[in-house]
């Protein structure tokens, strides 16, 4: 079968940036903007390096650049190399640290530099700062890695003799197929019903004429080439960090694990600050559903912390920035609450799935489903990067065989969820793997559902029961009174995440599906929340 796909390139280039072609230590030449301010004196220079074209619509480059230089700093932004006007090879992650330290240093010996760069950006270019970082580049004093992580889009790969890992993201294997094939975005549509997956990926390269090598890498097993090849950014100077995570961000269980890398670390926990945002991915606000990103509220709320941060770690002045900021989504006030070490101080509020929903003690008994790959669990949304542009109704997961339901009683009184979110589950399958999904979602009054914090978790070998931890995440969130909290469970989201075949091939190779039988032990199953 033939495969369509349309190419997006670079877009024009801005009147108010000059375009230099920067040369990195073996000659490759990477595309990049500078804008100025009105001032000629030699400043501070926030540095952007990105894969998704600093001339397109997708990143505004030149409405952040504009924002930032009406502040007095010089804005830099990069193509990185192989996409779009920069040459090289089209390779995810590993170029990153080198051209980082590199471009640096060419901004640093600039007329217009005062020998000062901080560093700004979200998702990729949010690991593009870690990357730099791990250098231990003089010139670099701040950074504002938002919605990202260290070890972004990382496949999970089993490990000998642990039988729990992370469930494969569709995103996982699909990004180097679309944004990292080749200089350009290539938008196609994998159809995830027709198995193999892997035979639709051929096709997809014989209607472009090339491969990506990047998925070449990755397919069907990892070569693991290191994203950090001067050392883990953790083992490097210490650089104050301001590290916005989302309350919704598909990506913030990478983050959060940088967190705690952090917190094991004093020289980078003594740096950490935390900006702790109700948004998703792609900087949505549950707050303001609904606003693009073109609403002249959107950039103050996106860039000012970071404007404040740069003005005191680039240029010195004085002002005391907390070290835990954030929202409490479902409040009502977008203001950002402060505290001095994230989780503030809470109490545990633990529930059990029963019969009888989430109650407070536990009782005996099994829940039973079954998982079939060919009919899996939909998605609720069709963009989990921009979840909250949706913001679905997921009520109707509770009319399905396949997804059990837990709901507590109504709230009597507003109830605030603040800090981690647990499932201790004991879990069992009659085939050779397991995913478990467990979501927590906020059920008004009209029988809506709206989704609160999620974790899931593939199984190795379950068999009738297997102790498994399953990471929600955080929140901050108010469930308002009259509300009940509902936990579902399951063995599927797709194709937001690969199902698992039942056959315990690989997901991408099998060309069959085997329904499994799933259980749930209720008495030895608990949701742990924190309240505050």
């Amino acid at each position: 079968m033939s495969v369509s796909f349309s190419r997006t390139g670079p877009g024009p280039l801005s009147p108010d940036a000059t375009q230099h072609m920067v040369r990195m230590r073996d000659g490759v030449r990477l595309a990049t903007d500078v804008y100025l301010p009105a001032s000629s004196e030699p400043g501070p220079t926030i540095l952007t390096r990105l894969p998704y074209d600093k001339s397109g619509e997708y990143t505004f480059m030149s409405r952040i650049a504009a924002y930032f230089t009406a502040r007095g700093y010089r804005f830099v932004v990069q193509d990185v190399r192989g996409k779009f006007r920069s040459e090289g090879e089209t390779l995810l992650f590993v170029n990153e640290a080198y051209d980082g330290y590199d471009t640096l240093d060419w901004v640093v010996n600039q007329e217009w530099s005062d020998g000062v760069a901080g560093m700004w950006g979200d998702s990729y270019y949010g690991f593009t700062q870690w990357a730099a970082a791990s250098t231990g580049h003089p010139a670099l004093k701040a950074m504002v890695p938002r919605v990202t992580g260290t070890r972004l889009g990382e496949l999970p790969i089993p490990v000998p003799g642990q039988r729990v890992h992370d469930v494969e993201m569709a995103v996982h294997r699909f990004y180097p197929l679309s944004m990292f094939h080749d200089r350009d975005i290539l938008d196609w549509q994998i159809d995830w019903s027709r198995r193999p997956l892997a035979a639709q990926v051929e096709e997809f390269f014989t209607a472009v004429g090339s491969r990506s090598a990047s998925y070449d890498l990755w397919f069907p097993y990892p070569v693991s080439l290191r994203r950090f090849p001067a050392g883990s950014p953790f083992d490097a100077p210490a650089v104050p960090v301001l590290m916005t995570i989302g309350w919704w961000d598909n990506c913030a269980p990478w983050q959060w694990a940088d967190h705690r890398q952090i917190a094991s670390r004093p020289a980078w926990a003594a740096h950490e600050y935390l900006l702790l945002e109700a948004i998703d991915h792609e900087n949505n606000s549950h707050f303001s559903l609904g606003v693009p990103n073109t609403d002249p509220s959107f950039l103050p709320r996106y860039l000012d912390p970071a404007v404040e941060f740069f003005d005191v770690f680039l240029r010195g002045e004085s002002r005391v920035i907390p070290r835990v900021r954030w929202q409490l989504a479902g409040s009502g006030d977008p203001s950002f609450r402060s505290s001095s070490s994230w989780p503030p101080p809470a109490s545990s509020l633990v529930l059990h799935p029963s019969d009888g929903g989430l109650v407070s003690s536990p009782s005996p008994g099994t829940a039973s489903w079954t998982h079939d790959a060919a009919d899996p669990v939909p998605s609720p949304a069709r963009d989990a990067f921009g979840f909250l542009a949706e913001y679905p109704d997921e009520s109707g997961l509770a009319g399905r065989s396949d997804v059990l339901v837990f709901d507590s009683a109504a709230a009597d009184a507003p109830v605030d969820l603040v800090g981690p979110v647990r499932l201790e589950a004991v879990a069992g399958s009659d085939g050779p793997e397991m995913d478990l999904f467990a979501r927590l979602a906020d059920v008004a009054p009209d029988g809506s559902a709206r989704l609160i914090a999620r974790g899931q978790q593939t199984i190795i070998a379950p068999g009738p029961g297997f102790a498994v931890s399953v990471d929600l995440g955080h929140v901050g969130y108010r469930l308002a009174a009259g509300h009940v909290l509902r936990l579902t469970i399951a063995s599927s989201d797709a194709p937001e995440f690969v199902p698992a075949p039942g056959t315990g091939e690989h997901r991408w190779l099998a060309e069959k599906t085997v329904p499994n039988r799933q259980s749930l032990d209720l008495g030895a199953t608990c949701l742990i929340l924190s309240v505050i």
